[in-house]
């Protein structure tokens, strides 16, 4: 994705191939989305720009169905937990990268970021976590669960009224859900290095992990078969 986002800098900004990667990381880092940065400074339209980039990826050839996300979503107990989508991409995008992962079924709705508005919202922004404590029925920050990594997609749990993250690529969106009085995870690639500093108060690099985290919101039979899994 990065490459299109440069691209796409250099084709409507008419700058150099250098300064659209300095810009495109200024603004992600000041706005948690490049797309802002454009829309803010440039007038950019965010649903020609969602059409040329977001859209534009070879999801296909990337993205494909992940049986061991789906087990582990399929063992939530849903008398205790909503399934959720949560994330910094238009609909469009967020919708089709689960659909690809095979468990875009398993959610009851989505918070996302709208191209269609004049003002972009998203993550870090504290207004774009109202906005999903809001559309997910949250009722206490106290009963958030936030569980961010490095993928190119975002979903979260909710629990009742009480909400779960999971899967966001930024150390600083997991800083700001734990700021916020959300109970939150970093997932880490096995491959990545060990931060300076931790994001969140729990750290792991297997989803499978959760079960043990969170053994609450899981299917009373699958937390006993992970006990047993320890023995």
């Amino acid at each position: 994705m990065g490459e299109l986002i440069d691209q796409y800098f250099v084709e409507h900004l008419a700058i150099s191939k250098e300064d659209a990667v300095m810009v495109h990381q200024r603004y992600y880092k000041e706005y948690g989305l490049a797309i802002e940065g454009l829309v803010r400074y440039h007038k950019v339209d965010p649903l020609e720009y969602n059409q040329k980039v977001d859209d534009a990826l070879p999801l296909d050839d990337i993205i494909s169905p992940d049986p061991n996300l789906r087990k582990l979503l399929e063992d939530i107990d849903k008398t205790k937990v909503r399934l959720w989508l949560f994330t910094n991409a238009h609909i469009t995008h967020g919708l089709r990268v689960v659909r690809l992962l095979g468990v875009d079924d398993l959610f009851e709705g989505i918070t996302y970021c709208d191209y269609t508005q004049k003002q972009l919202l998203c993550k870090p922004h504290p207004a774009m976590f109202e906005k999903a404590e809001t559309e997910a029925g949250v009722i206490s920050m106290e009963d958030c669960f936030f569980v961010g990594k490095h993928e190119p997609y975002h979903l979260y749990y909710a629990r009742m009224t009480k909400l779960t993250g999971e899967a966001d690529d930024s150390h600083l969106n997991c800083r700001h859900a734990q700021a916020r009085g959300w109970a939150t995870v970093h997932r880490l690639e096995p491959e990545d290095p060990e931060p300076i500093t931790r994001a969140a108060k729990y750290q792991i690099r297997d989803l499978e992990e959760l079960r043990g985290i969170f053994p609450q919101f899981f299917k009373e039979k699958c937390t006993h078969l992970v006990k047993q899994a320890q023995l």
